[in-house]
């Protein structure tokens, strides 16, 4: 079924300002008005982390909630028994009698998708990324040698396991990466968002957490990608007044300490624009001891993207040399933009004529003067962080990246 054009604008919209919390919210209404919550609850909960103190963003997600996770039959019928509590529950909410009262009563939620039903097995690998050597290069010494060498491992006493953190701007293939980790390693994967752990029942959410863990374990070797740690990981100092996600953090940090829990052999990998809102407790030694820049593309890596973006597409001579030069600053989805503007001109040429004709160079030049880099405003909040916050020097990739645009 092809995309509602409302919500396909909407989505291009909010993948060009991924911060605008008024966009995401007209988003999420509209999907959840179109039977899609469970992709409502991803842009709704983005929203509600970027806006925390936001009445809509958290009225709308309580509507998602209870679309999700409908009120149970078996509960009992009086008010203070059956109102749900959702995770922005109010200043004045008495979460230990909360607590209290669901040791005492049996709630049937609606059961969401089993673990192992999330593991899959990727097919990329990393010769299919394109430029990013040094990320490359960082991530082989990390989980690709240890996990080839076995007998290495074993003599230098290097743990089958590990986090790796991964963050820059919006678009740049930070989740394409975890893929081909895990294609090369021939491993599982397991893609975990907001949206598979967070629940409205207090517990849950942490139960969630654990129970794919779980599965990842019982899959080894296995990737865990936790995309948008900063939502599911998020500083616990900002989470006073939310206890829910404050127990969904600690339940991370215990599945994560290398000594409560066996994870030889599982990876976890977690992606992060905002990495300065990441719990400092989640980038000790045993979690995420590792923290890696994956700038906008280079000059190589941009040349592989506008090339696959414009594959199985007629094309008259094109010089993506040329073009990749003339788009530095530009992430992987503002190159992918590029090209589909630059088809969509192909395409309503051949309309009125009623003949194919190539994507020409006339058509990606226009293009590039309409899309503009989005990662202008991202590298400027950046900026901030590499030079006040940088005390344990975790943004050093990031400051060399800055001085190199500047020169």
């Amino acid at each position: 079924m092809a995309e509602d054009p409302l919500i396909a604008s909407l989505l291009d919209a909010v993948g060009r300002a991924p911060d605008d919390v008024p966009l995401r919210l007209h988003l999420a209404g509209l999907l959840l008005a179109g039977s899609r919550a469970a992709e409502a609850l991803e842009h709704c909960a983005t929203a509600y982390r970027l806006a925390p103190d936001d009445p809509a963003a958290a009225a709308l997600l309580a509507s998602i909630s209870a679309v999700l996770m409908p009120s149970s039959p078996s509960l009992p019928t009086e008010p203070e028994h059956s109102r749900p509590f959702a995770a922005d529950g109010p200043d004045n909410f008495d979460w230990r009698a909360a607590e209290q009262q669901m040791d005492r009563v049996d709630v049937v939620a609606e059961p969401g998708p089993e673990p192992d039903a999330l593991i899959e097995r990727p097919a990329v690998t990393m010769a299919d990324v394109g430029g990013m050597e040094h990320v490359k290069a960082e991530i082989r010494s990390s989980f690709l040698i240890p996990m080839a060498n076995p007998e290495l491992r074993a003599a230098y006493g290097a743990s089958l396991g590990g986090g790796l953190l991964l963050y820059g701007p919006p678009g740049c293939g930070k989740t394409f990466l975890a893929r081909a980790v895990a294609g090369e390693l021939g491993a599982g994967f397991v893609a975990v968002s907001l949206a598979d752990v967070l629940d409205m029942w207090l517990g849950t959410s942490e139960r969630n957490v654990k129970a794919l863990f779980g599965s990842a374990r019982a899959h080894r070797p296995s990737v865990i990608f936790l995309d948008e740690i900063d939502a599911i990981g998020q500083r616990r100092t900002n989470l006073r007044n939310n206890p829910a996600m404050r127990g969904t953090v600690n339940q991370l940090l215990s599945e994560m300490d290398g000594a409560t829990s066996d994870n030889d052999g599982v990876f976890v990998l977690a992606a992060t624009n905002q990495p300065w809102d990441v719990d400092p407790a989640l980038r000790r030694p045993g979690r995420f001891d590792r923290v890696l820049f994956v700038s906008p593309p280079d000059l190589d890596a941009r040349v592989a993207i506008l090339k696959f973006h414009l594959r199985d597409r007629p094309l008259g001579p094109l010089d993506l040399n040329r073009l990749a030069r003339e788009t530095e600053g530009y992430s992987g989805a503002d190159l992918a933009q590029l090209c589909a503007v630059a088809t969509r001109t192909a395409l309503a040429d051949a309309a009125a004529t009623g003949k194919v004709r190539p994507v020409m160079m006339s058509d990606l030049d226009p293009a590039r003067k309409q899309v503009k880099p989005t990662t202008g405003e991202w590298l400027a909040t950046a900026r901030n962080a590499a030079t006040f916050a940088n005390l344990d020097g975790t943004y050093d990739e990031l400051d060399e990246y800055l001085k190199r645009r500047r020169r």
